[in-house]
């Protein structure tokens, strides 16, 4: 009897060291070919994208049609949804983290990542989770969730082929960075009217409309006498391309809402002929320093960059470089300017 209950024993020992093995390679296989295939052949099905980082930021790419859309239809920063799918297709395996590593890795990607999450024909296929970067930092530490296999267990290293480099900068979610820098894209023909408003110089104020050919322009209500259409013609085109400089990065969202309760120093007003109304609000940029103007008078503004809301409520960064043309009607029409005497 003693040495049936030994047999019987050593029996589901051996069952349970054969069981454990079998499970201990099914794990390990699965982890060495199908959780280290982050890449997606395929990126041209890829229709959405989801990027979330450890300050809460989150953003969601979605294609329509060629272009990338955020997901409330703004646009975006095309060529960084290029980078992001070579990256989809160029990724490849780069090496183990070392055993003694795992936990620390594993523990520091649960509340530091980022998080993508990979969309194919509407559905979801594979979430990366983006840690550190490696050692040499030719490549980061990285965990993926699969759709057909599941979540691993295990970091790993990966990189991108023939690049040396991380690649977490490439997926950011920090809205501001995604945005389209564009302001105006309008050829001359689309426009019906422009309306300049200096609210702290109202000699400089004027409107221009156009109809088919014709053209008018007005100072303060007065209509000028316009001999050369050319020089208002020149004016309408420079709204072909009008870009700003930076997102914000420096207003808190309090600072924003006290600088728009101010009154801005000029506001711009386009109208297309589709009815489509395109407003700007700027505001001076206090520096402390003392220089003059374009006027001769000596004020403490930056006499480079200004704050721009546009439309949506956003505020930028613009350069007086790109927008004095559109805004100091007196370099293409015979304006009234007072003289202004120079301290």
């Amino acid at each position: 009897m003693k040495r049936l209950i030994i047999l019987i024993v050593s029996l589901l020992i051996l069952c349970g060291l054969i069981w454990y093995s079998m499970n201990l390679m099914k794990t390990k296989g699965k982890s060495d070919t199908e959780l280290i295939e982050f890449s997606v052949e395929d990126t041209s099905s890829i229709d959405k994208i989801s990027i979330s980082d450890p300050k809460n930021n989150r953003i969601t790419l979605v294609r329509d049609g060629e272009l990338w859309k955020a997901e409330n239809g703004e646009c975006i920063n095309q060529q960084s949804v290029k980078f992001i799918l070579e990256t989809f297709k160029k990724i490849e395996f780069k090496g183990y983290v070392p055993d003694k590593s795992i936990d620390q890795f594993y523990k520091l990607m649960i509340t530091q990542h980022t998080k993508v999450m990979i969309y194919q024909n509407g559905n979801w296929v594979k979430t990366w989770y983006i840690g550190p970067s490696s050692q040499d930092h030719y490549g980061q530490v990285m965990l993926l969730d699969d759709a057909k296999h599941g979540k691993s267990t295990y970091p790993v290293m990966m990189k991108i082929r023939g690049e040396n480099g991380i690649i977490e900068p490439r997926f950011f979610a920090d809205k501001r960075k995604w945005m389209c820098t564009n302001i105006f894209a309008v050829p001359m023909d689309q426009i019906s009217s422009v309306s300049v408003k200096f609210n702290d110089k109202p000699f400089m104020s004027f409107l221009v409309k156009k109809s088919g050919n014709q053209v008018e322009v007005y100072q303060q209500d007065k209509k000028l006498n316009i001999t050369n259409t050319s020089k208002v013609i020149s004016y309408l085109q420079r709204y072909k391309k009008i870009h700003f400089e930076l997102p914000n990065y420096e207003l808190s969202a309090l600072q924003i809402d006290s600088m728009k309760r101010t009154v801005p120093f000029a506001e711009l007003t386009l109208r297309e002929t589709s009815g489509k109304t395109t407003k700007l609000r700027m505001f001076r940029i206090k520096n402390g320093v003392m220089l003059p103007n374009e006027f001769g008078e000596i004020i403490d503004n930056d006499q480079d960059r200004f704050w721009c809301e546009l439309p949506n409520g956003s505020i930028v960064k613009c350069q007086y470089f790109v927008f004095n043309p559109l805004l100091y009607g007196n370099v293409y029409f015979p304006m009234e300017i007072p003289v202004v005497k120079k301290r």
